[in-house]
């Protein structure tokens, strides 16, 4: 793995190993962004799926992921990241 300058956290740090996805915005990632802000973008979008209910078979949801992520990652985009209303968490009781 090479050692990159990641533009999400700034920072010289290791690559990822290969490309997340097999196309220009997964080059981009893998050229651009460390295997620590993509680990954290999965944790992000993990979030964000169960939050919104979201499915990654529906193209808008899948739009709606990506966006997140150029936010996220590269902080681009026409609207802010999302975010995930968390005032209620440990107040719900079984």
């Amino acid at each position: 793995m090479a050692t990159i300058n990641c533009t999400c956290c700034g920072n010289k740090m290791p690559g990822m190993a290969s490309a997340p996805f097999s196309n220009a915005l997964g080059k981009r990632i893998h050229e651009n962004v460390c295997q620590g802000c993509w680990s954290q973008w999965l944790m992000k979008q993990n979030q964000l799926i169960n939050h919104f209910g979201l499915s990654t078979i529906n193209p808008e949801h899948q739009q709606f992921l990506i966006q997140n992520m150029k936010a996220f990652l590269f902080n681009e985009g026409q609207l802010p990241q999302a975010e995930i209303d968390t005032s209620l968490e440990g107040t719900i009781k079984h």
